[in-house]
């Protein structure tokens, strides 16, 4: 089995809260929610509060530069997501494409980093610390 993140993208052009039917939006993600839940794939998901209330920390060669709000260069905000534990690629996928998500939103899929990633480095003292660390959990 391979933990893959569903990322929640939405480029503005996505509903906005205030024009969408709430209860029936809350009402599809909790049967797509409850669906992954029942079929034993869903390891956890969080959505995000608007991205007005965030900031930003960008790594320049300087000291840390702190932004409040969302990424001015952004195009596509990051606004919540669910970890999926599935056998193969093509399952995400095809979990992916079930999202009750509208136009404007997207899904990035991608695979969370496991062992047999960083088989070469076993022997790292931060590897072993990672394994001992996610065993205690």
């Amino acid at each position: 089995m391979s933990k893959y993140m569903l990322i929640m993208r939405n480029s503005g052009a996505a509903e906005k809260l205030e024009d969408m039917d709430v209860e029936a939006t809350l009402n599809a993600m909790g049967a797509y929610n409850e669906a992954m839940i029942t079929a034993g794939v869903l390891a956890g998901g969080e959505g995000l509060t608007d991205a007005s209330q965030g900031a930003v920390i960008e790594f320049t060669s300087e000291a840390p530069i702190l932004s409040d709000g969302p990424y001015g260069k952004s195009h596509e905000l990051f606004n919540g997501f669910w970890i999926i534990d599935v056998p193969t690629r093509e399952e995400a996928i095809a979990w992916a494409t079930r999202a009750p998500l509208g136009p404007g939103n997207k899904i990035e899929l991608r695979r969370i980093t496991d062992d047999s990633d960083f088989a070469e480095f076993a022997d790292n003292e931060y590897i072993k610390k990672e394994k001992s660390w996610r065993a205690s959990k």
